[in-house]
């Protein structure tokens, strides 16, 4: 059995990627399945909130200097494993343009990794770009955060453009798993007429809605996850049934192969 590789993708920022790849890690890992979290965004965001700020090697070297992934993975507390980024990241876009089968560089250093684990979660740059195409090339399945505003629904025409290129071109076999709603307020009308409009035109959104909290935003600034920060708090609770949902819509609930793995340590 090989894992499950999901790419986390969003080209608009600020719609809760980082935050949704890190606490879905960490709320899968509580399930007692093994999880990898790969940092792509030059932001480094998920690799601070994991308490790794100034990591000694990244995915960088795994992607330009050919360093094997298996070299640079650290434990966190959050138990999840990271392949972290680090401040070269921020080159990888342009110097990945003159490289062989460059859209491919990633789908190859993680073929090695995948009998290691049951889920691969790869948090993207806000972009289409060399990265995020990696990505998309490397994964089975991609997840959409979505924030509950109407600037939010925008870019979506075009990043399912962006799927159907990559299906067509790189990935025949990548599956767009699910939406996520994020920044979810039940007191506005927004809120609620973005979530109707969303699920309107993709079926597929996950049942669960992340809910706008203070304790979510609060959680990266202590280096931990809302699961760690605030173990009982809507937040909590909310990543919690999401990563129930997304266990249990394993590759054959959708006509692909492969199943989900519990209880896996």
């Amino acid at each position: 059995m090989s894992a499950r590789v999901i790419a986390i993708v969003n080209q608009k920022g600020g719609v809760g990627k980082t935050t949704t790849a890190v606490n879905l890690g960490a709320a899968i890992a509580e399930l007692g399945l093994r999880v990898l979290l790969i940092d792509l965004d030059p932001q480094r965001n998920a690799t601070s909130t994991l308490g790794k700020g100034s990591p000694s090697g990244g995915i960088y070297q795994a992607l330009l200097d050919d360093v094997p992934a298996s070299d640079l993975i650290i434990a966190t507390s959050a138990g999840v494993d990271l392949l972290p980024a680090t401040a070269e990241l921020a080159g990888a876009e342009v110097e990945l343009v003159p490289q062989m089968a460059r859209e491919y560089r990633l789908r190859r250093l993680l073929e090695p990794l995948l009998p290691s684990y049951d889920f691969i979660l790869i948090d993207c740059p806000p972009s289409l770009g060399l990265l995020t195409v990696n990505a998309l090339t490397a994964a089975k399945e991609v997840l959409v955060p979505v924030q509950c505003e109407y600037l939010s629904l925008e870019g979506l025409s075009q990043l399912t453009q962006t799927l159907e290129l990559v299906r067509r071109n790189l990935n025949p076999d990548l599956l767009l798993r699910g939406l996520l709603l994020t920044m979810f307020d039940g007191r506005t009308n927004l809120s609620q007429q973005v979530s109707t409009e969303v699920r309107e035109h993709f079926p597929q959104t996950f049942a669960t809605v992340i809910p706008r909290s203070v304790r979510i935003s609060e959680a990266p600034s202590f280096g931990k996850t809302i699961l760690a920060y605030a173990s009982s708090s809507t937040g909590a609770r909310a990543y919690r049934a999401l990563a129930g949902e997304l266990v249990g819509k394993s590759e054959t609930n959708t006509g692909g192969t492969g199943q989900t793995r519990r209880n896996a340590r």
